[in-house]
């Protein structure tokens, strides 16, 4: 199950405001990069209903895995793992959330990804 696009977030200009303004929490696997949100960047995506709302980017290099099915497969668990766990009251924080996949092995272990993520959540206090 994919993420709502209202929970998405695009645009060069965004994820340039993230990369200069972000507070990054750092864990083995990934990275955070966590921005208060600014609705003016996507007003020419017209998202002006919910542009103050959670939303989200996940970013999984080629030193991941050099195949698209696998990285496809990371996006899908960690999407789904917040599609479940981020309820309609948690969507209302006006924050901008980029994860940045750091490389390694661990296509395998879903455990351990889901963990890893759900540790950094808790960290930057997204989650109670």
């Amino acid at each position: 199950m994919a993420l709502p696009k209202d929970m998405r977030l695009k645009g060069h200009r965004t994820f340039n405001y993230i990369n200069k303004n972000s507070i990054k929490y750092h864990g083995k696997l990934m990275t955070f990069k966590l921005v208060k949100s600014n609705p003016e960047i996507l007003s020419s995506h017209k998202f002006k209903i919910t542009s103050n709302n959670f939303r989200i980017a996940i970013a999984i290099s080629k030193k991941v895995s050099k195949k698209a099915v696998n990285r496809n497969k990371i996006r899908r668990i960690l999407q789904e793992w917040l599609s479940t766990n981020i309820k309609k009251i948690n969507n209302h924080k006006p924050y901008w959330l980029l994860v940045n996949l750091k490389f390694g092995d661990f296509c395998n272990d879903k455990n351990i990804l889901l963990e890893e993520f759900q540790n950094l959540m808790f960290k930057s206090h997204l989650i109670k």
